[in-house]
């Protein structure tokens, strides 16, 4: 699955005069392929790193260290002993394009390995920097701490997810605040966004995520630190409580973060840095920084679609029977999918009885449903509660396995301690064992799992649309908000589609009669510019039925792409962007609440005309959401083509090449 193109490795490179003698005072210069961002590491009493864009300094010297019982504090007094410096230049081809079919992973690397058996690598992108620890030790050791410190010079500012405590689902809108207003005792999650001088950001995130606890970000409680984020992590779990099915918080940690093996790479820190906004969209160093492929034969993985029942309240109207978790609708359900070639339907909570995975609802008949699936070639997900699935894990798999069903999504873990990060490799490796897709939700932010088992299609961990049946997060500054930092660091799955669409003053959260804030374009743009390969149509499908325009764009929309190209954007604002699949274009422009123009330039397509189908706001959707006009058009590469967008507004096209 990767083609090599150039790689060159100078082994024991001496970068500089004493680096065999362990001399202290020793400084690298690391610079990105394209010469555009610099990595410096001074060694001295500590490990300081700082990076610089051009000649702007956007990460301040930061020191690195790890504490792990019975050793010297890795990082202090270090001594190289050991220095390899590589190039890497090639391509890899991801089974589950998620932004593009081919992904570039070039970059410069080196690795620092000290006395007292632990080192430090550093990859440099043109796109960002990423370091990790190494160690070798041959017993277990047990991690009491991590430094992890992201040092700035000055007090911008960083939209930054706020959070409350470990025990969390990480969906907490993104508050835009100064890097002086986050203090020790302040915490939030990554991936994290600064915004420094000259619109360059920078997003702090991590990669390759295993067998360790999850990073947390919060204020430094040093003074000489004014302006920092550092690394804050859960200790291992020593007790619990279980206060429900789904509810398992811990109750004491241990003073250690981890307890792992002695010889052993960690997970990367990574900054992902850009000159334009888009840039963060396109950014693909978390999953460029992962472990590889670890499924023999992937061939049998399939994104898709899914019609879903939950988020509609199975709001089923129209039919000669009584709607509800039970074998009519989702019969209801299949074949509103086989009519439209959605590929999947879940079924979620209330298809077993809490607590045992093998106490089917007597309104549920599993196996005409199973059957009547098959029948339409429609595949069957199913919801489960984590815990529940933990305590019957391969009895349950086995069972699904044996029913034909096509995969599994698992709710409500809410941590991410050691045993948890764990618990998501057991259930990615045992699903792929047979067959079954995932889809983790109440889960933490995507590290990268997806390259090494791409059944797990996607996960939550991102404030949705289902905010929108008890609150007003979910608004459409956050909608735009979202494709430059939580969608940094993997597929989202934040479930759109809803045909009930509201302005602000008109906006009510309902729990069983839901809407979306914004308009019917704004939901429809969300499939081309929000990523999951396994994406949701959110409402139900009495509803899409009667929007048949509607659906006409959703049957077609793919939810993987060969090509991303992001046109226009601005964080929290807007974003106009392309995605390639196949010889189809498709297009996808958002807004906040203000209305605004874009103008698209088509100079990316080739040569030749293509027929445009635009779906854009309605002249009336500043007053009614639901608004929008169908267009179709002659278009060809040296077009130019004005877009207006209502105040939370939307915008989708479909290009198809004219013979």
């Amino acid at each position: 699955m990767i083609i090599m193109k150039n790689m060159v490795f100078m082994g024991l490179v001496m970068l500089l005069l004493g680096i065999g003698s362990g001399l202290k005072g020793q400084d690298y210069e690391l610079f990105s392929p394209g010469k555009k961002i610099k990595l410096k590491i001074g060694i001295k009493d500590k490990i300081l790193y700082s990076v610089f864009l051009n000649s702007q300094e956007v990460i301040a010297p930061s020191p690195i260290s790890m504490n792990i019982r019975g050793k010297e504090r890795l990082g202090e007094r270090p001594k190289i002993i050991d220095t390899i410096q590589k190039s890497v230049n090639e391509s890899l081809n991801p089974i589950v394009p998620v932004k593009n079919s081919v992904v570039p992973n070039v970059y410069e690397a080196i690795s620092l390995k000290f006395e007292g058996q632990f080192g430090l690598e550093f990859r440099v992108y043109d796109e960002g920097v990423a370091y990790r620890f190494f160690t070798d030790f041959k017993e277990t050791v047990f991690v009491l701490s991590e430094e992890v410190v992201f040092n700035f010079k000055k007090d911008h500012d960083v939209y930054f997810a706020e959070d409350t405590g470990f025990f969390t689902h990480q969906e907490k809108p993104y508050r835009l605040l100064p890097l002086s207003e986050i203090s020790s005792d302040k915490m939030g999650y990554p991936p994290a966004l600064v915004a420094l001088d000259g619109g360059v950001k920078v997003a702090l995130t991590e990669a390759d995520l295993e067998n360790y606890a999850g990073m947390y970000l919060r204020g430094s409680d040093s003074p000489s630190q004014s302006f920092s984020l550092v690394g804050h992590f859960p200790g291992v779990a020593l007790e619990e409580n279980q206060t429900r099915d789904r509810d398992v918080r811990v109750q004491k940690y241990a003073d250690y973060i981890a307890e792992t093996e002695g010889k052993r790479t960690f997970p990367w820190r990574v900054m992902a840095i850009s000159e334009k906004d888009g840039d963060l969209v396109t950014n693909e160093m978390v999953y460029l920084l992962a472990k590889p492929l670890q499924i023999g034969d992937p061939t049998w993985i399939k994104p898709g679609k899914v019609a879903w029942d939950w988020w509609n309240a199975n709001n089923v109207y129209g039919v000669e029977f009584s709607a509800g978790i039970n074998t009519e609708t989702y019969l209801y359900y299949i074949d509103f999918a086989a009519k439209y070639g959605i590929e999947y339907v879940i079924l979620d909570e209330g298809w077993y009885e809490l607590g045992d995975l093998f106490k089917i609802n007597p309104e549920i008949d599993m196996e005409r449903i199973l059957h009547h699936a098959e029948k339409k070639n429609v595949g069957i997900i199913l919801w489960v509660i984590w815990k529940t699935l933990e305590d019957q894990l391969h009895e349950a798999l086995n069972q699904f396995q044996s029913w034909g069903v096509k995969g599994i999504k698992v709710d409500f873990m809410q941590r991410d301690d050691q045993w948890m990060v764990n618990y998501y490799h057991k259930i990615a490796r045992e699903a792929a064992k047979r067959r079954l897709l995932v889809d983790f939700h109440g889960a933490y932010k995507p590290t990268g799992l997806r390259r090494a088992y791409p059944n797990v299609l996607t996960r939550e961990g991102v404030l949705g649309l289902e905010h929108n049946k008890w609150g007003e997060n979910a608004t459409p500054e956050h909608n735009v908000t979202l494709p430059f930092i939580r969608m940094l660091a993997g597929p989202m799955d934040y479930t759109p589609g809803a045909m009930l669409n509201a302005q602000k003053k008109n906006f009510k959260a309902i729990f069983n009669r839901p809407m979306s804030m914004g308009t019917r374009c704004h939901q429809l743009a969300m499939y081309v510019v929000f990523e999951s390969p396994l994406q949701m149509l959110a409402d139900s499908p009495s509803n899409y039925l009667r929007e048949e325009e509607c659906m006409e764009f959703l049957s077609q929309v793919p939810c993987t792409w060969d090509k991303t190209i992001v046109l226009d954007a601005k964080v929290g604002d807007y974003i106009l962007i392309a995605r390639q699949s196949g010889a189809m274009w498709y297009l996808g422009a958002m807004t906040d609440w203000s209305p605004r123009d874009l103008e698209l330039e088509l100079n990316f397509l080739t040569k030749g005309n293509f027929q445009m189908v635009i779906y854009k706001d309605g002249l009336n959707a500043h007053r009614f959401g639901n608004d929008y006009q169908k267009e179709v058009r002659v278009i060809s590469s040296t077009d130019r083509i004005k877009i207006h967008l209502a105040p939370g507004g939307g915008w989708a096209a479909r290009l198809t090449p004219k013979k």
